[in-house]
Formats: structure tokens, sequence, C-alpha cells
């Protein structure tokens, strides 16, 4: 075994300090996005090298392109072997991915490959001394890091786990789920405020910039808040929800729940009968919120689509004489090129940063696949260069392959188009480069979801976040929401930590 050293990069304090306790015990590092997770991954794969020469290290990522970061990342940082360091994916025949196992160091792949191989019996774990779970929050479920976490301490002769997030969720479930998932012994979370952080971050401002609800908008809001008291009185009078003001995420919670009733029991007519009602209320409820954070053009499409569905609740919804008349208001405004305000909001902003500084690079972040179309379309038009940026092509839709993803990144990061125009693809896993301003086409209730957006800017020079924001509507809910459960998170994490570090101690103690 070659003599393994880091080469090229000078270890950041916190991420020594956060090594030191890695390379010791099963540790979930909660980092923000852009301020090097994958280094103290790296150096914790030293030290078990050096402990156990003869060992292997297997690093895995949801995505092949994050994957084939991680291969760069090793082979540019390390003195490891390039050779021995393998990215197994899928689509190399199993037979092939036998020898690549065998001839390895670093093997670096998605965790369903290596859980399909790890069953098949194609690889054991044994002598891997060191597993990493990149964007650990997905360890919940049935998803293949659990399986694979609980395979690799079974099997392997010197285990050590190591999970890497920007945030493992907002509730103490989730994070006990990701905890328990990965037999983590100690935690180690640091934010751009901490101490050992601090002075290796760029300053990043934020700004908001509202915008009104038309009158129009709300008015069709709501029509569209009327048919949907039905379905929540009806729900709510037969028990099925405890509030008449249910949140889309209680209504698909209950969804699933009457959904499960009905499977085990058939002729269980109160369940179906509510999951019905579920589905309206939670179509509805959908249909608002494209009103109000995306615009008109939105609504109308996802309207139409409903009324050429199939589907009976589909069918049942759009058969409501008060839903033609919504549809045929929403269908003629977006005939008129009456779309939502943040078009042109957006559109403005753009426009004076570009001509306030050259060279600057800007990613645009929205929910739906149809608003990145509508944003492209519009900069298009004002003669600015931008590219969407999707994920992967689902049944009956577009999308990029991971090949083109990688290419778009790419012509982004050496200034080919100046505005990156990207779905939630852009917050997680990809290597985007780093830009000047982030802005939220809307803002996200997701803690993890945020706290990934706002990692793609001030890494090297300082930058800014722009939300844009609906007064009145669910994206000032949505803002507020996140950070609360930004700030729910930080609370529970450093609770944890505390208590694993007092059992240690205790332990330790006894021993």
């Amino acid at each position: 075994m070659q003599t393994v050293e880091l080469k090229g990069i000078e270890p950041r304090d916190y991420q020594r300090n956060i090594t030191d306790t890695a390379s010791r015990k099963n540790t979930l590092v909660v980092l923000p996005t852009g301020i090097g997770k994958t280094l103290i991954a790296i150096l914790v794969a030293l030290d078990r090298l050096k402990k156990f020469p003869e060992s292997k290290i297997l690093i895995m990522a949801p995505t092949r392109p994050l994957n084939a970061q991680h291969k760069k990342s090793f082979e540019l940082q390390t003195t490891i072997d390039v050779e021995k360091i393998i990215l197994v994916t899928g689509k190399i025949q199993p037979n092939e991915r036998t020898k690549l196992y065998e001839q390895s160091t670093v093997v670096v792949a998605t965790p369903q490959t290596i859980k399909n191989d790890v069953a098949a019996g194609r690889l054991h774990l044994r002598n891997f001394s060191f597993a990493v779970f990149d964007e650990a929050h997905r360890s919940v479920k049935d998803y293949a890091y659990t399986f694979v976490a609980k395979k690799y301490r079974e099997q392997s002769e010197h285990p050590l786990i190591l999970g890497l997030t920007a945030s493992p969720g907002g509730s103490l479930e989730k994070i006990t789920e990701i905890k328990n998932s990965l037999f983590i012994e100690a935690v180690e979370v640091r934010s751009e405020q901490d101490e050992d952080v601090q002075k290796y971050v760029q300053e990043i401002q934020k700004d908001f910039l509202y915008v009104d609800f038309p009158e129009d908008f709300q008015m069709i809001r709501s029509m569209l808040q009327e048919i949907l008291k039905d379905s929540i009185y009806w729900l709510k009078e037969h028990n099925i929800i405890q509030t008449y003001t249910p949140s889309k995420k209680q209504l698909l919670a209950m969804q699933i729940r009457m959904a499960t009733s009905y499977s085990a029991n058939r002729k269980n007519y109160g369940s179906l009968m509510a999951m019905l009602r579920l589905v309206e209320a939670i179509k509805l409820e959908h249909a608002i919120e494209l009103l109000e954070t995306q615009g008109m053009s939105s609504a109308h499409i996802y309207l139409h689509k409903l009324g050429s569905s199939k589907k009976n609740t589909d069918r049942k919804i759009m058969r409501d004489v008060r839903m033609l008349d919504v549809y045929k208001r929403v269908q003629d405004m977006d005939a008129q090129g009456i779309d939502h305000p943040k078009s042109d909001k957006l559109k403005e902003l753009i426009k004076n940063l570009l001509k306030e500084k050259s060279g600057i690079k800007i990613i645009v972040f929205a929910n739906y696949r149809s608003t990145v179309d509508k944003i492209k379309k519009l900069l298009e038009v004002e003669k600015i260069s931008a590219n969407e940026f999707i994920g992967q092509s689902m049944k009956n839709g577009k999308g990029m392959s991971q090949d083109q993803q990688i290419a778009t990144l790419n012509r982004f990061r050496t200034g080919e188009f100046k505005v990156l125009v990207s779905t939630s693809i852009g917050e997680e896993g990809l290597d985007v480069p780093a830009v000047d301003y982030a802005i939220f086409y809307e803002p996200v209730p997701s803690e993890i979801r945020a706290i990934q957006r706002r990692g793609r800017v001030g890494r090297q020079t300082s930058g800014k976040i722009i939300f844009l924001i609906t007064k009145d509507t669910r994206d000032e809910a949505y803002f507020f929401a996140a950070i609360n459960k930004e700030r729910r998170m930080k609370g529970i994490l450093q609770r944890m930590k505390k208590r694993l570090e007092k059992k240690r101690s205790l332990k330790d103690f006894v021993e």
C-alpha cells in the first residue's frame, strides 16, 4: 500500500476540529453548502487508510454527477493512486463491478448500486474501514442508505460511518431517524456564525422584493377557496381532519392514511370517500398555490391538465360550474398575457444587476419546470443569455440527462451565459458554480432546500440572496416557515450533540 497523504490544500480549523471527532466515532456532520464537507470525508479516509493500510473506503452520494465530483476530489487532493479510485455505476455490468471492487482502494457509488450488489452477494463490506453517506438527510424510511448502513455495520471488521448534510430536517423525529439509521454516536454542527467558521466565509447579504397580489388574482383565489371549502367542511364534519384550515402537508399525510386503510379493506367505503375528498382538496390547494406563487400561466397549465384528465376526481372537480367559471377567467387572462407581477419584477432586477457589474453570475431558483421555462423565455426576449437547469425527464415530459446537466454547468462556469434558471435540481448534489446572486422566485417552506439554495452564493466572494415575495400569500408563510424550521433544527442538533457527548463521557468513566 502506497503512502497516502493530502496534497494541494490546507484544511481549515473547523475541518480539522470536526475530523478529530469523525475519526473516532460515527458522526453526523451538518455544514452549510459550499464550505467544505468533502474535505472532512477525505481527511478521515486518509486517517483510516493509515490505520488499516489494506482496507477500502466507500463514498456514496445520491447522483452520478455528485459521485463524479467525489472521485475527482480524491484524485486531486490525495496521493492515492488514481487507478485505485473507482466510480461504480449501475450502467457497468455486474461482473465488471465485482472486478472493480476487488481492484479499488476508494469506491465511489450511488447507494442503490451498493445496495443491489451487497444484496446479490457481489460485494462484501468486511474490508471497508470507512463509509461516507453524503446528503445524509436521505437516510430515512426505505431509502438505500438505511440498508447499506445496516449491512456495513454487520459486515465490516473496522466500521466507521460519516454522514454529511447541509440540513437533516426540522423535526426531532426525522433527525432521530437519521441518527438511528446511521448508528450516529456524535454530532458536529456548524453555521456561518460559528467562531471557527466565520473567518472563512464571505459576507452574504439578503434582500427582499415584495410585490402586491393583484385584485384579479385575489378574486380567482376567493373562487377557488369557496370550492375548496366543500371538501374541507366535509372532511371536518366526518372527523377526518381536526381543523378547518389544514395545511397541504396535513392533507397529504391524511390521504396516505386513508389510502392505506382502504387498501386493507376494500369494503371500507368511508375511507374511499374520505380519500376522494382529500384528493380534491389537495388539487384545489395546489391550484391556489400556483396562482399565488407562480402566476396565471402556471395556473392555466394546471387547470387545463385537470380538464383533459381521464381521472374521475379531476373530471368531478372540473364539472363544477364554479370551476368552469374559474377556468374561463384564468384562460382569458393568460391569453391577454396577464401574469404574476413577479415576472416583470424579476426581469427588471436581472437587467439592472447585469448593467451594474460585468462578469457576474446569477442563479434563479423556481419550484416548477413551467416557471423555469417561462423565466428563460422572458429573459431571452430581453436578449439576456440564460439557460434552464432541470432534472431528468419524467413520464411524458422533457428533462435533462445527467450528461446534459454537467455540460450546462460547465458552460455556466466558463461564462458562456449569465443566468442559470433552475428547479430544485440546482439545490442538492451537483457542483453548481459559485454565483454572485441567488434569486428565489418563491420562498420554500423546507429549511433543507432554503439552506442549499443559500449555499450557492458567497463561496469565494461576497454575494447576495434576493427573495421575491408576494404580499398576503403563502410566499410569506413559506419564508417564515423555513426560518423557524432551521432555528428548530439547530436547537435539536445542539441538544443531541450534548446528550451524545454526555453519554460517551459517562461510558468512558464507567469503563
